[in-house]
Formats: C-alpha cells, sequence, structure tokens
C-alpha cells in the first residue's frame, strides 16, 4: 500500500514537472510566433529571409537560434524573451533580474546569450560574404517592463521591426542572400523533439 502511494505521488511530481516545462515552452513559443507575424508583415520577402528555431552544431555542443534574419541590408540574429513583471537589467552583468510582485527570478543575460548565437552564424555566412555585419537583436514580446533603461540592442516587440527598417544601405545582392540561406539551412540540424531535447540537456550541463 506505501510503496503505491509513493508510486502516484513520484507520477504525479513527474507529470508536474512536464507541465511546468511545457508552459515555459509554450509561452516562449509565443513570443516567437509574435516575432514572425511582425517581420513577415512588415518587410518584402524578395529582400528579407526568415529563419526560424535554427539549431547550429558547434565544437562544444550546439547553439539554438530562435530567428535568424538574413537581409539585403545585413543579417540579424534575433533572441526572443516573452517575459512579465519587472526586469532588471545591466548590459554588463552575466545576470538579469525579473520581478513578479515580491518574486524575484534570475536569468541569463540574453545580450551575452545572442552573442554566441552570432558567432555560430558568422562562422558559417561571413566565409561567403566577409565583411557583411551579424547584428544582435533582443526583442520581449510578454508584457514585461523594463525599471531602466533599455539596454543598446533590445527592445519590445512594438520598437523591433522599426528597428530593423533603420538599416537602409544594401549589403547583399539578391543572389548572395539565397547563398546565405541555403548555406545556412545545411549547417542547421533538422528540427525535431530529439534536438530540442539535446541542446537542452547541453544548457543544464553548462549552466545547471
Amino acid at each position: 500500500m506505501f510503496f503505491a502511494f509513493l508510486i502516484v505521488i513520484l507520477v504525479s511530481l513527474l507529470v508536474g514537472f512536464a507541465a511546468g516545462r511545457f508552459r515555459v515552452y509554450e509561452l516562449q513559443n509565443r513570443g516567437e510566433v509574435a516575432v514572425r507575424r511582425a517581420i513577415r508583415a512588415t518587410f518584402d520577402t524578395s529582400d528579407y529571409h526568415l529563419m526560424n528555431n535554427v539549431t547550429i552544431l558547434m565544437v562544444e555542443g550546439t547553439t539554438q537560434i530562435d530567428h535568424v534574419l538574413i537581409s539585403r541590408f545585413g543579417i540579424f540574429v534575433i533572441e526572443t524573451k516573452h517575459y512579465s513583471g519587472w526586469i532588471y537589467a545591466d548590459a554588463a552583468s552575466a545576470k538579469w533580474t525579473q520581478a513578479i510582485g515580491n518574486a524575484k527570478f534570475q536569468f541569463q543575460n540574453p545580450i551575452r546569450q545572442n552573442y554566441k548565437h552570432i558567432k555560430a552564424v558568422e562562422s558559417g555566412l561571413l566565409r561567403i560574404v566577409p565583411g557583411v555585419p551579424v547584428r544582435s537583436v533582443v526583442v520581449f514580446t510578454g508584457k514585461a517592463v523594463f525599471k531602466n533603461e533599455l539596454p543598446v540592442g533590445v527592445f519590445y516587440l512594438n520598437g523591433l521591426t522599426s528597428h530593423l527598417a533603420t538599416f537602409q544601405e544594401a549589403v547583399l545582392s539578391r543572389e548572395a542572400l539565397e547563398q546565405c540561406v541555403g548555406n545556412l539551412e545545411c549547417q542547421r540540424l533538422a528540427l525535431t523533439q530529439q534536438t530540442d531535447v539535446e541542446h537542452r540537456q547541453f544548457l543544464q550541463r553548462k549552466y545547471g
């Protein structure tokens, strides 16, 4: 009887943990969908190509990129955060803080997080188009409000497309754009549940 009760408790804990992980993923994915819609509604697909959920294998493991926007006006690596509450951010700090009521949570500085993503993209694409800038963009899509000034390169969703539109000088031909897209498509790992699991395990080993 005791062992049956223990099994029920363990199963309940596992189900709760899985549901919590799914909820976090669902919320983050909601932000990524909002970014995709904003970009596709604003920019001409002949000059802009948006790639989503790009996982690239690197020497030390994998890196998973929310969005890579390859355009005639530059290459943009976009990290999406779908958060609520107050955000306390310092571009130089390793961790930022989210406050919801009296509860506070720390998370990795997304600017630093995106730096690795940029290096992964540069390692492949800049062999094709040397000198073309690869720029970092961090987007907060939820109801979060920054308590201090937004760090450089960080935007709310309503400022994303206007920022991207400020880049007007063409640095890629359409042929080079297509080459970049093809190269990155060849580099990326297949988008499967196993890919996502392996990437999350790598992050757990590295950051705890």
